[in-house]
Parts: C-alpha cells; structure tokens; sequence
C-alpha cells in the first residue's frame, strides 16, 4: 500500500464572523464564512472550497481520460455549482454539479457523443467524487461546442 500525504496549517481570528489563513504546499489563501450565509465574505470559504476540490479532481481525471484516448480539444472549460441547503437551521451540501464544455472542429474526429459520455465516465472515476457521493449528488451537465457554435 502507497499513502499520500497533504497537509495544511490554518490560524483564524475573531469568532464565526472573523477570518483566517490556510497554507499548504502552494496553497495561500485566505478565508471566512461566506457573505450570502451572513458571513463576513472575506477571501474563499469552505463551500467554495470543497467545490474547487471536486472541480479540480474532476478536471484532471476528464483531462487522463482524453489524452488516454488520444482526444485533442480547442479548449476545456468546467464549470461546477454546490448547493447547500438550510433546514431546520443546519446547513447540508446536498448537490454538485460539473458543467464541462468541450470546444472542438468539426474536422477534429471526435464525435459529441463520445465526448459526453467521457464526460460522465470521469466524474464517475473521479476519486473526490467517489469520497463525497455517498452524502452528496454528483451529476454532470456536458456541452461540446463545435466550430465555435
């Protein structure tokens, strides 16, 4: 067995309303509870934070997954949304969704279809993905863009 490990040092200041400071490899932010949860809205936020990880992974998997198969794009772009619900007062992650865009040539010898069900195949094998599902619906929302249309 092979493990990995990261790390991350944070100080914070003041009380729910305050900020703090995370540091990691080049990791350098700083953060506090969201404005739109009545927080102070100051640098990045745990959401924020948790949907960038799932983003990122994804991003690098779908990317694998492509160049495995010899896949050449003009360009990737995703897009990924959290959503977090309140109820009765406790607040629960309960969505992520990826929204990739695939922008090709209609010469490039790709179909769309292969490219959305790549799309999906990645989120699936996404290890982030896999470490979240069971309290978090993952879905994925693909879009191939061809010749610019």
């Amino acid at each position: 067995m092979e493990s990995f490990h990261f790390k991350v040092n944070g100080s914070w200041q003041g009380d729910r309303n305050g900020k703090g400071h995370i540091q990691g490899g080049v990791l350098d932010i700083t953060v506090s509870a969201p404005a739109d949860m009545e927080g102070p809205g100051i640098g990045s936020n745990p959401e924020e934070l948790l949907i960038s990880s799932s983003n990122n992974c994804y991003m690098i998997t779908l990317g694998a997954m492509l160049g495995n198969r010899k896949i050449e794009l003009e360009k990737l772009e995703v897009g990924s949304e959290g959503v977090v619900d309140r109820e009765d007062g406790k607040l629960k992650f309960k969505q992520i969704i990826h929204r990739p865009v695939f922008y090709i040539n209609s010469d490039s010898g790709v179909s769309p279809e292969k490219l959305l069900e790549i799309a999906v195949r990645a989120e699936k094998a996404c290890f982030i993905s896999q470490t979240l599902r069971p309290s978090i619906d993952i879905s994925v929302e693909p879009n191939v863009v061809v010749d610019g249309k």
